[in-house]
């Protein structure tokens, strides 16, 4: 197990000081084509990038189409797996990447999505124990987006579901967990609780406000996760570099959503 491989990678994800990260998702041209925000790769990572964050996550087209060659650096996790809306079955996720691909551009992890619940949940919790594998190989950082969905799943947001699918992903390898808040920092802690490797929140759907973003982020880290995976809500938002400074003020900086407000209120550059 290449162990010195990961912690240098996972140090170009994770901040240093805080132990925390800001992850911005670029994946959706695959699974929705070129929605709003995602027009052009180099754009959106640029303005992510001066806004702060830590890393972006896309396929391998971001690899190639989003690489700047100029201002502010940023960590970089390909995406391995896959599926369209147009599909038959949305969230049947299968491999169109591998670690070693992800290596040959520069990636300083990967990812994989994993569907618990779903009917073929056991082809994707293969694909997870392999890739993890691979990945413990070439000291490549793991992260497994696990998401309840499926036939038996009532709610996505149940915490009895999340920290089971936040679980399972630990178990099978993966070395950071993204998943769903719950909605309270008191169900959330046991979400992070019972996993032994690192918990980021999914950025979810779109919200109403910048607000209720900022608070639901405030609420995760309270429970102890350590960072964000934040796609459209930042990408679509009115200014993406506001946005992310915003959110690396909660996640960096330990501020609350009134003090970073506050700030803004008073004209302070945030």
């Amino acid at each position: 197990m290449n162990s010195i491989g990961k912690s240098i990678r996972m140090e170009r994800i994770f901040d240093r000081n805080t132990g925390n990260a800001i992850i911005i998702p670029l994946d959706h041209g695959v699974g929705a084509g070129p929605i709003k925000g995602l027009e052009n790769l180099q754009t959106t990572v640029d303005k992510v990038a001066k806004g702060g964050a830590n890393a972006v996550l896309g396929h391998m087209g971001l690899a190639k189409h989003g690489h700047r060659g100029y201002g502010h650096d940023v960590g970089l996790l390909i995406h391995l797996s896959a599926s369209t809306l147009l599909s038959a079955d949305p969230n049947h996720k299968v491999l169109v990447t591998t670690p070693e691909e992800a290596l040959k551009v520069g990636a300083d992890g990967v990812s994989v999505h994993i569907n618990i619940g779903a009917e073929d949940e056991f082809e994707m919790l293969q694909d997870l124990g392999k890739t993890a594998r691979k990945c413990d190989e070439w000291g490549m950082p793991l992260l497994a987006m696990m998401y309840p969905r499926g036939p038996k799943i009532s709610s996505e947001y149940d915490v009895e579901v999340v920290k089971h699918a936040a679980r399972i992903g630990a178990e099978l390898g993966a070395d950071i967990i993204k998943t769903n808040y719950t909605g309270s920092p008191e169900t959330f802690r046991e979400v992070v609780a019972g996993c032994p490797v690192p918990v980021i929140i999914a950025g979810g759907p779109k919200v109403n406000s910048e607000r209720e973003l900022l608070e639901m982020i405030q609420g995760s880290l309270e429970a102890g996760a350590k960072g964000v995976a934040i796609g459209r809500n930042v990408f679509q938002a009115k200014d993406p570099v506001a946005l992310v400074r915003r959110i690396s003020k909660l996640v960096h900086g330990g501020l609350s959503v009134e003090k970073v407000l506050a700030l803004e209120d008073a004209g302070e550059r945030i």
